[in-house]
């Protein structure tokens, strides 16, 4: 990054290769309160997009905005050039979105097996191939599919709820907090399971509290603050620019 001042987001033209577009959203919960404020956003094909900030920056609202779960008052959301600003949740499942929400990601009093049948209801002749694909990323779950997924630690939820999501073969995989809650070692593992599923070809956005691993794995960065996407850069540049550093990362931007 060559420049640390905050930069405005411009209005981009639908592109060959451009997956999602967030362009100036303005959105909030509540009539008249507005959580995000012209926040604008790109991922394109293959990326894994990772989303920082401070608590009530509106990580998570950005997330919700895309997958519908928040109104949209301004602005537009764009998936392969066509607009989806406000359409429903399982509209975008069929459009190829699959969302992560941070917790209540599980159905715990069904299997893991039964969990990821709910999230190819839509496509139930998907099954059998979608269910190889996610086992061959997840192969722990394999062997215990007839296990009750409410007796799974945070992390085995984290990797059902990852494996649902990913049944209806998503273009884009939308991700909250996916560390959330876990244990330094079971972290780990969601990050390389997250870059596992990019790998595979599914452009993925992230949202992460864990600033300094998401920005370790991401091919791209934004930073929110107060609604707006503040800075933008590379993973690597933002881990590195000083003012990132000292205005949102800490101790988490340096290495140790």
């Amino acid at each position: 990054m060559t420049n640390s001042e905050p930069t405005a987001s411009p209005v981009l033209e639908p592109t060959g290769d451009m997956v999602v577009e967030v362009r100036d959203v303005t959105a909030g919960y509540l009539p008249g309160v507005n959580i995000l404020n012209s926040c604008s956003l790109t991922a394109r094909e293959g990326e894994l997009i990772g989303i920082i900030g401070p608590n009530g920056a509106g990580k998570s609202t950005l997330l919700k905005s895309i997958f519908g779960l928040v109104k949209v008052r301004e602005g537009g959301i764009f998936l392969q050039g066509e607009e989806i600003t406000n359409l429903k949740a399982n509209k975008l499942v069929a459009k190829g979105v699959g969302f992560v929400p941070q917790t209540n990601n599980v159905f715990p009093s069904l299997s893991i097996q039964e969990n990821l049948e709910m999230g190819v209801f839509q496509k139930p002749k998907d099954l059998k191939h979608r269910l190889e694909f996610v086992t061959e990323i997840f192969p722990d779950l394999k062997k215990r599919l007839g296990q009750r997924a409410g007796s799974l630690s945070g992390g085995e939820r984290q990797m059902v709820a990852m494996s649902r999501a990913l049944m209806m073969g998503p273009h884009v995989l939308l991700l909250d907090e996916p560390s959330a809650g876990l244990s330094p070692v079971r972290q780990d593992e969601a990050f390389l399971r997250v870059k596992e599923i990019n790998r595979a070809g599914v452009t993925t956005i992230m949202v992460e509290q864990n600033a300094r691993r998401c920005l370790q794995i991401c091919d791209r960065g934004y930073v929110l603050d107060q609604g707006r996407d503040a800075y933008t850069g590379t993973g690597r540049d933002l881990l590195n620019d000083p003012k990132v550093i000292g205005l949102y990362l800490g101790t988490l931007g340096t290495d140790e």
